[in-house]
């Protein structure tokens, strides 16, 4: 997943215009609408990041600007950024479909690791305060926190090396980042939400600490209309876990039925809850999700 085969020049300007946004303020976490408005109070400087609209032109470093015909603004060492979580399900359901001949574009985890880079790219080049973790029960692996245009290639090299495998405990695993991910802010987390103990918990430990949360739901078209008919002995990817089923009509129109009522279900929980939800299938663009689905909701402007 290189970085040029990853963002082609269209995508790539399409992306530097948008920004992610934490519409939920929570005292003392977010100070405002995008990062602080509370002027940093030390004059020590601490580092640069991309002058958007709206910003005090006073602010701007004139120097860099004639030098790069670019402006920055200069961030002090109190000033407060916005603090970006971006989690994504490593467990073995996200290997799916599996094979060597199965198509890129629809790979849960391929999929799920390009969304996360578009997220990333927006994060680093607005300036703000980006961290990455897998959810696993094998160790996470973790990126940042970072901040700054220029970690976007070292960020890519690392999530070429995330693998997925084992088991996800949803709960377990959002309870504990929510213990050690840092400054609360906005978390963004991608998953298939195939953990058998449920993710209620987990989302419940991110907001009383102070997170703003959003959930990607991921599913393969195959999982959501699967072509399986006969009899067939289906083993769990994750527990290795056999069952004996038929397959006929009545048993397929079955399980659609209640695969769209667990995410239904879903959704009307986080939306109770003031969790951001969009489930997609990995045949669309991952693109999309960000311009069209998280722009809806706000997540990104």
């Amino acid at each position: 997943m290189a970085g040029e085969k990853l963002f082609d020049e269209k995508t790539l300007r399409k992306l530097e215009q948008l920004m992610l946004v934490a519409n939920q303020v929570r005292a003392g976490v977010i100070k405002g609408e995008r990062r602080s408005t509370r002027r940093g109070t030390s004059i020590e400087f601490a580092d640069y990041r991309d002058y958007t609209k709206g910003d005090d032109l006073r602010r701007v470093d004139w120097n860099i600007f004639a030098r790069l015909e670019r402006p920055f603004i200069k961030l002090l060492e109190e000033e407060e950024d916005l603090a970006v979580h971006l989690l994504v399900d490593a467990s073995a359901s996200m290997d799916w479909p599996r094979g060597s001949d199965a198509p890129r574009h629809v790979h849960k985890f391929t999929f799920a690791r390009r969304l996360l880079a578009g997220l990333a790219y927006i994060s680093l080049t607005s300036g703000d305060r980006l961290a990455v973790s897998t959810l696993t029960d094998r160790g996470a692996q973790q990126w940042g926190p970072a901040r700054g245009r220029a970690r976007v290639l070292d960020l890519l090299r690392t999530l070429e090396e995330f693998q997925s495998g084992g088991v996800t405990d949803l709960n377990e695993a959002l309870s504990a980042y929510a213990l050690r991910g840092g400054r609360p802010g906005l978390c963004i987390i991608i998953s298939d939400m195939f953990s058998p103990g449920g993710y209620r918990d987990g989302l419940t430990a991110l907001q009383a600490r102070g997170y703003e949360v959003a959930l990607i739901h991921i599913l393969s078209p195959d999982e959501v209309n699967p072509p399986l008919t006969g009899d067939l002995r289906l083993v769990d990817v994750e527990t290795a876990v056999g069952q004996d089923v038929t397959v006929d009509a009545a048993m397929r129109d079955l399980y659609q039925r209640r695969l769209l009522g667990w995410r239904d279900d879903i959704g009307r929980y986080c939306r109770g809850r003031g969790v951001h939800y969009v489930a997609v299938e990995t045949t669309i663009p991952w693109e999309e999700v960000i311009l069209y689905q998280l722009r809806g909701l706000g997540v990104v402007r």
